[in-house]
């Protein structure tokens, strides 16, 4: 086998590939030969399956070569393994540092000799690696045997004491038996009274008031509070249940019982839970019954206080009282009576400091010391009596909780809409009742001094403005808006009766016989300047949201007043003037009077009515002066008596035998008007410059001129007429401007546009 091993493999090689060859003069014997069979496995053979290389891995390793240090130190130590000896018996082997047993005297230097050792000795070494590992284990086992030896000694005593714990288990059952049957008996007992006890505590307190909340009732040492109100309304809730629970034990129906004892012992227990309840129920009502008296002698003594104080302002407790209070009507309002009474003196004491002492150090000044002024003196004492109804009204809301989120600042307010609103207004009408007399008397004395109907005016629209105040605040059955509304007559009485008595003033005015002047006249200028000044107080006093008619209205009867007079006063006194003075241009005054009253009330909307009044007088006068103004320019023309005699039933016969229709003459009137229309009257006229009014003088002067030009196509169409008889009546017309053309006249007057239809003469 060595001798084959050390064959070197290049033979081996040669030898195979001479087997196989098919030249080989004994291919059958070749075929069947062990070894060349056993040379086509092994070179057949693969090795990269992962099984064969893991096996061939471990052998590597049992069979490592040991290191040098290894060998030195281990060779000569001969190990014997029971005896065993190789074939031959002659062998030593020593002990390999894998475990396995190999011989003495290996040379694993020699190439190959591992591997012949291997093949030869392999299931000896794994037999061998084999019993060790047993030995290992039977060792192991050896001492695992002797622990659960030890450990069945320690099982079997404990087994025996537990058995006598359970002997004496059973004979303290035994003897203690009876003893635990008495203690649950106890303990159900106890258990039954606890509930008992929890049931009780929580009816005690769930219907009947603790020690401290019954002090907080019916003692004065506790004042009234949280503490207080907590307790009422414990007592509160206590009766309310208390009725439920009396309420639904009548309507429900009993539990049947079977037995006459039972019955009895139902009847006795509903008895006793009646007789309860309404026990419960007489008791918190007089508890309830104690509080709302607390609570009635603390608010009348609290209201009686708040005279003394300065400030008004009102706490959560005094607002819940009130508020509780509610529930007994004919206690809280006797307390509010209390409340009423005080509040009416204190005011009324302000007030009379306001008058005559003043503020605090004497700021602000008493109001008295602005008698003098009567519209400050006034103004001063309502806006005091507003302010105060503002800051009474304001508490009164607070003290009932009033809150009206959706009322406009300034907004009348709705009465009667509930309890608390009427509550408000009467306590606000009863606080400044008692300001009313000395209001009264104040303002009367004020309004009854006065001369001047401005200042009349201006007292009767201020009262008036306070009255709508007052009315929209506390309501207009209070009795100082009724006493603002006899203030407001009297003070639009008196001042009617001024500016009556002005107007008849007025009418009683004469003017100047020698002023030959034409501007309005001095009274009528003062007359118009009051007029003004009460139209911008009625102006000023507008809230601005109201209508057009109510505008008007609410001025008309002081138009009437005022102005009726003044346009009676220009129109007779005119015409008693130009009797005196025929020469005085009364027409002119006239309209220069109307413009000038027409233009103080134009810039008000108010006046409306009466500028149409107006307008329609000065439309009539300007109708007469247009004619006065036409006879005028015809005379100043020269075309007066041609015109004359042009007219229809001016003359009998034809126009040319007429003294003004003539030749001559009319031949003179035609250079007459030519110079006319050559001079300054064609474009501005000396009379109608006196008028104020510029535009009205071009209105008229522009009317005259439109019937001048046609008076002259009328005269032109009479002179070229045959029945007239003139023998060159074109050329008698084109002699002289306009030379017999109308539409040159229409322009030369500036009437361009009127007269475009017009043809020419």
């Amino acid at each position: 086998m060595s001798t084959a091993a050390a064959t070197s493999p290049s033979a081996s090689s040669s030898r195979l590939q001479r087997a196989s060859s098919p030249l080989s003069p004994y291919p059958h014997a070749q075929a069947q030969n062990p070894i060349s069979l056993r040379l086509y496995k092994v070179l057949g053979a693969t090795f990269d399956d992962d099984a064969t290389r893991e096996a061939l891995d471990t052998l590597a390793e049992l069979y490592a070569p040991a290191s040098p240090s290894q060998s030195s130190g281990t060779r000569g130590k001969e190990v014997k393994r029971d005896g065993e000896l190789d074939d031959d018996g002659d062998e030593e082997y020593y002990e390999r540092p894998t475990g396995l047993v190999a011989p003495a005297g290996l040379e694993e230097g020699v190439a190959g000799d591992i591997a012949a050792k291997a093949r030869k000795n392999l299931r000896r070494d794994v037999e061998s690696k084999l019993a060790e590992s047993s030995r290992q284990f039977l060792k192991a086992f050896g001492e695992v045997d002797k622990q659960l030896d030890t450990l069945q000694e320690h099982i079997g005593l404990m087994r025996v004491r537990c058995d006598e714990a359970q002997t004496q288990l059973h004979e303290t059952n035994a003897a203690c038996r009876s003893l635990l049957d008495r203690a649950g008996s106890l303990r159900e007992e106890r258990q039954g009274v606890a509930v008992k006890q929890s049931i009780i505590s929580a009816f005690l307190s769930r219907f009947t008031l603790s020690q401290s909340e019954r002090d907080a009732i019916a003692s004065r040492e506790v004042p009234v509070g949280p503490t207080f109100f907590a307790a009422m309304d414990k007592a509160a809730r206590i009766q309310a249940d208390c009725r439920v629970l009396l309420t639904a034990s009548l309507t429900l129906p009993a539990p049947s019982t079977h037995t006459a004892e039972g019955n009895g012992d139902a009847e006795d227990a509903e008895d006793r839970a009646t007789k309860a309840g309404r026990d419960i129920l007489a008791a918190t009502a007089a508890q309830l019954e104690q509080a709302y008296d607390k609570i009635f002698r603390w608010c009348c003594f609290e209201f009686r206080q708040m005279g003394k104080d300065a400030s008004l302002d009102v706490s959560p407790t005094m607002r819940e009282a009130v508020k509780r209070l509610r529930e007994r009507p004919e206690l809280l309002m006797e307390a509010l009576t209390y409340l009423s009474q005080t509040r009416q003196a204190t005011l009324l004491t302000a007030f009379m400091d306001a008058l005559t002492r003043g503020g605090p150090g004497g700021l602000p000044r008493p109001i008295e010391l602005h008698a003098h002024d009567p519209l400050r003196y006034v103004g001063d004492m309502l806006a005091w009596v507003h302010q105060a109804i503002a800051a009474e009204r304001e508490f009164l809301e607070s003290l009932f909780g009033v809150r009206d989120a959706r009322r406009m600042v300034g907004a009348a307010r709705s009465f009667g809409e509930s309890e608390e609103e009427s509550w408000v207004a009467e306590l606000t009408d009863g606080a400044v009742r008692g300001l009313c007399g000395p209001l009264k008397v104040r303002v009367q004395q004020t309004v009854r001094s006065q001369e001047s109907s401005i200042t009349s005016y201006k007292i009767a629209n201020l009262v008036q403005f306070y009255l709508g105040t007052m009315q929209k605040t506390i309501g207009r059955d209070a009795l100082l808006s009724k006493t603002l509304e006899e203030l407001t007559d009297l003070a639009y009485s008196v001042f009617y009766g001024a500016i009556e008595a002005q107007g008849r003033s007025l009418l009683h005015v004469t003017l100047d016989p020698d002023d030959i002047g034409v501007s309005p006249p001095l009274a009528i200028l003062d007359h118009a300047q009051v007029l003004r000044e009460m139209m911008v107080v009625y102006e000023s006093s507008l809230l601005g949201d109201e209508q057009d008619e109510e505008l008007q209205a609410g001025f008309r009867d002081i138009l009437d007043k005022m102005v009726d007079p003044a346009l009676e006063m220009t129109l007779t006194q005119a015409e008693e003037k130009k009797r005196q003075r025929p020469g005085w241009d009364k027409a002119v005054f006239v309209l220069n009077t109307l413009a000038y009253l027409q233009g103080v009330l134009e810039p008000f909307s108010f006046t409306t009515e009466k500028r149409g009044v107006v307008q329609g007088l000065m439309d009539a006068k300007v109708l007469q002066l247009i004619e006065e103004h036409y006879q005028d320019v015809l005379k100043d023309a020269g075309l007066a008596e041609v015109a004359a005699a042009c007219s229809p039933g001016g003359r009998n016969g034809p126009l040319s035998h007429a003294p003004a229709g003539e030749p001559a003459a009319l031949q003179g009137a035609l250079h007459r008007f030519s110079d006319w229309l050559s001079g300054q009257e064609v474009v501005q006229s000396r009379r109608l410059g006196l008028l104020t009014v510029q535009s009205v003088a071009a209105r008229v002067h522009q009317a005259a001129l439109e019937r001048v030009a046609e008076t002259y196509e009328r005269i032109c169409e009479e002179v070229k007429k045959p029945e007239n008889r003139y023998e060159a009546g074109a050329t008698l017309l084109g002699s002289e401007r306009p030379f017999g053309q109308v539409r040159l006249l229409w322009q030369i007057f500036g009437l361009q546009e009127r007269g475009a239809g017009h043809s020419e003469g």
